[in-house]
């Protein structure tokens, strides 16, 4: 299925994935898709066009005739939409409101998916971060990682992250919010929230950003070695 060396990041809501996932890639010298900005992007979408989050077949087709696109010339690659970057826009608290509902319709995950797996052929040497990447868009990946944290430690980090942004933040009610997001991911009917056959469980609650960073890149040079790529960014300390 996939085309080149692929690994994949999954976990819930408030891990660090996409932080993780970049600086990953930046070390092995590898790209970086955030499908999590796709399905974000879908939300704003929603939100924009007044349209249900939970319409699948209506709001599927919206996006299809507005796509997500990535600037891959940026680091990380910029997130726009009809010629607009959205990158800043879909953190918003609005879009973070309704994005699990938007993710569990199956017709927007399907186009999605199609979407991902063309990403990865024209990407071949690709760090992907998302709630299924290991278990359903590459089940074959050279190495599936699922990130894990308490929930009361994904809401105090998010605080954290609103308050040095100069943003308010109530963590209880941060962490209402990542328990339904877990709710709705974990039993949605089309790729549900899951440890994916075969993937490194890492717990990130005691760890910062760094340690996180450090732990995953040791993983993947030991069991990948000669399959990464040999670049001058794969070499960084």
């Amino acid at each position: 299925m996939t085309t080149g060396l692929v690994i994949t990041i999954d976990g819930p809501a408030g891990t660090g994935k996409s932080s993780v996932s970049h600086r990953l890639a930046q070390r092995l010298g590898m790209e970086f898709l955030d499908t999590g900005a796709m399905y974000r992007a879908a939300a704003l979408l929603a939100l924009e066009a007044e349209l249900s989050p939970d319409g699948g077949p209506v709001l599927a087709a919206a996006v299809q005739r507005h796509p997500p696109v990535f600037d891959w010339t940026c680091s990380p690659p910029r997130l726009t939409m009809d010629g607009r970057d959205v990158s800043e826009r879909i953190r918003e608290a609005d879009v973070t409101s309704i994005v699990s509902r938007v993710a569990a319709c199956p017709e927007v995950r399907r186009q999605m998916v199609v979407w991902q797996r063309s990403a990865a052929a024209s990407h071949p040497w690709l760090v992907t971060e998302g709630r299924d990447q290991g278990s359903v868009v590459f089940p074959d990946a050279a190495l599936r990682i699922y990130l894990d944290a308490a929930p009361q430690v994904r809401a105090r980090r998010r605080a954290e992250q609103l308050r040095a942004g100069g943003r308010h933040a109530d963590e209880a009610e941060i962490l209402r919010g990542i328990l339904e997001r877990d709710r709705i991911d974990s039993h949605r009917s089309e790729g549900p929230l899951r440890i994916p056959d075969g993937a490194e469980r890492v717990d990130t609650s005691e760890l910062d950003l760094e340690g996180v960073v450090e732990r995953l890149e040791r993983l993947a040079r030991a069991r990948l070695g000669d399959r990464l790529p040999r670049t001058e960014a794969a070499s960084r300390p």
